[in-house]
């Protein structure tokens, strides 16, 4: 991607910012996206942060002790939500973020702004977020609700930005996990690639299915826990973890 013209932050947000958008995930490995991203448009834009072209990613996720959230997810309940913490390591910006799948399958992002030094908590202005957000999507009495920290996941993510679609696509590298009781994984020949996209399917997506791939079920949640806690749920990713986690 080192050939590909750049673009910066606050362009890609105003061309594409997307909070509400049909999300397409692809796991692969790494000589298998090297192959699908040499042939991208050469229209094709790179995010480029401080002369950077990919930024160190952390995301710590709050759950309940009987984990709510993941269940949630494991079973595919139509409202389920995720709430995280999303660090921005190089900048040392974050945000405390509530997903939430809408209408057909459409995820809806919302967000504040987080200071990064208390992202492994929630605090007072983050828990009213929480409860307000929960509220919304019709969890009963989410200020009993304890949510705390489950697991935190890092990578290292580049950007891209495709006109022709105004569609979005991450890459995502250096995978690991740590979970709450100290377990860790890491994944270091993994891919994820995920297309972020309105109406229009995206040129990635088109090129992906080109050389065979299609899209996984793979959360970097939800396929972590169940990697991290085989006692868990997880019949939802069964094949990803069996294809891609088991050797780990």
């Amino acid at each position: 991607m080192n050939e590909l013209d750049t673009i910066g932050l606050t362009e890609l947000n105003e061309r594409a910012s997307l909070q509400t958008r049909v999300d397409r995930k692809y796991i692969l490995r790494g000589y298998e996206a090297a192959r699908v991203l040499s042939a991208v448009p050469t229209e094709t834009l790179v995010l480029d942060i401080d002369g950077s072209r990919a930024s160190n990613y952390e995301s710590v996720y709050f759950d309940t002790p009987d984990l709510l959230s993941y269940r949630m997810a494991a079973h595919g309940r139509r409202r389920r939500f995720k709430l995280r913490t999303r660090s921005y390591l190089d900048t040392a910006d974050a945000f405390l973020e509530m997903k939430t799948r809408g209408a057909r399958s459409t995820t809806v992002k919302d967000r504040i702004e987080y200071g990064i030094d208390s992202r492994d908590i929630l605090t007072p202005e983050g828990r009213r977020y929480a409860d307000a957000a929960l509220t919304e999507i019709g969890i009963p009495r989410p200020a009993e609700l304890l949510l705390a920290p489950t697991v935190i996941t890092r990578y290292r993510r580049a950007t891209l930005l495709l006109p022709g679609s105004g569609s979005r696509s991450t890459i995502d590298t250096e995978l690991s996990w740590e979970g709450d009781d100290g377990r860790s994984l890491r994944l270091p020949d993994a891919v994820i690639i995920e297309t972020k996209s309105g109406s229009r399917t995206s040129e990635i997506d088109r090129l992906l299915w080109a050389h065979g791939h299609r899209p996984a079920t793979i959360s970097k949640f939800g396929t972590g826990l169940a990697a991290l806690r085989p006692d868990l749920p997880s019949t939802k990713w069964a094949r990803v973890l069996r294809r891609h986690f088991s050797a780990s």
